[in-house]
């Protein structure tokens, strides 16, 4: 339901003491979701935030919306039943690096692929913050952490790819130090009919401080991160004067007036994947901003017109008629 009279930031924040580490990302995360929400205008009654565990999994105590704090991994799973069972709902998902990609890898996976119609919020900093510092599937290689005191071994996930790969219809990345940036992604995330997923470099003050900070940092990030806005040329640098010219499955910095046009509507993949690793090429920036924008049906969707289809050639049954449906065995 859209609410009739307008509604504030002020109405969706809750009467909880918000508890995370003094300078910490999550903050203004927090504010950035609470203004689109109030942007959108869903009843608060109508809203539902699920996370698992994790500094980010407070984050339902802190909306005054309905919310459940579900266990490690397996918020996509209490979200999915959510929407299924009420499509009208405005369903988000908050998740960490750690509990999204460790041990809910396989769950996020899922709920990508099925297309379910919640917002997904992935908080990365690389590192398990609230059980101490231990390294995590984002973590770097060489990441020195109390479980990897030698350096991690492990290579680690691109959270971008990881969704590409799972045919996700929404993808984006955005940062925690630019609070416009935040809350434009998070609306179009909103607004997309389909599961999206917006991965969010998100500092750990604490036990990773300073872990994207050769990308966000003001005094670099006009060279070392470029905005992926569609329709628009993939132009970056502080004059504006470098662009990404994308030759195939090849990307190369030319100057502003080459810069290839950003399409994420495409229905191939591909070059939202090309994209989600070109920071990986030598003198190449960061992408941040929307990889992928496609319409396809929502898994709640079908669901409910097969449920619908079902009733009108079958009547609505009981519990009782299921259970005594087809073979059933007397045991004496």
């Amino acid at each position: 339901m859209t609410e009739t009279n307008p509604l504030t930031k002020k109405d969706f924040k809750s009467d909880q003491e918000v508890r995370w580490c003094p300078g910490c990302g999550d903050y203004a995360i927090l504010n950035a979701v609470q203004a689109v929400c109030a942007r959108m205008g869903i009843a608060r009654e109508d809203t539902v935030f699920v996370s698992g565990i994790g500094c980010s999994s407070r984050f339902p105590y802190y909306m005054s919306t309905f919310g459940f704090h579900t266990i490690h991994g397996r918020a996509p799973a209490i979200a999915t039943g959510i929407k299924t069972a009420n499509p009208e709902l405005s369903v988000w998902i908050v998740t960490g690096d750690g509990d999204g990609l460790s041990i809910g890898g396989n769950h996020l996976a899922h709920i990508l692929r099925r297309n379910v119609d919640v917002n997904i919020l992935l908080f990365n900093n690389q590192i398990y913050g609230l059980t101490k510092g231990q390294y995590s599937p984002t973590s770097p290689v060489g990441r020195r952490t109390k479980t990897s005191p030698m350096g991690s071994i492990d290579r680690p996930f691109n959270p971008i790819s990881f969704a590409l790969g799972c045919n996700a219809t929404f993808v984006a990345r955005t940062y925690d130090s630019n609070l416009k940036h935040m809350e434009r992604t998070f609306e179009a995330a909103a607004r997309h009919k389909g599961a999206s997923f917006v991965e969010i470099y998100q500092n750990c003050v604490i036990f990773n401080d300073g872990c994207f900070e050769d990308v966000v940092d003001k005094k670099v990030r006009d060279d070392r991160m470029i905005d992926l806005v569609p329709g628009e040329p993939m132009i970056y640098g502080k004059q504006r004067e470098k662009g990404i010219k994308v030759e195939g499955f090849e990307t190369n910095v030319t100057g502003a007036d080459d810069a290839s046009v950003w399409d994420p509507t495409l229905s191939s993949s591909a070059p939202a994947f090309t994209m989600s690793m070109m920071d990986e090429n030598p003198g190449h920036p960061n992408p941040v901003g929307v990889f992928r924008a496609v319409s396809a049906p929502s898994y709640d969707e079908v669901s409910a017109s097969q449920v619908a289809e079902a009733i009108t050639e079958s009547g609505a049954g009981t519990i009782r008629d299921l259970v005594y449906a087809g073979e059933t065995w007397e045991v004496s």
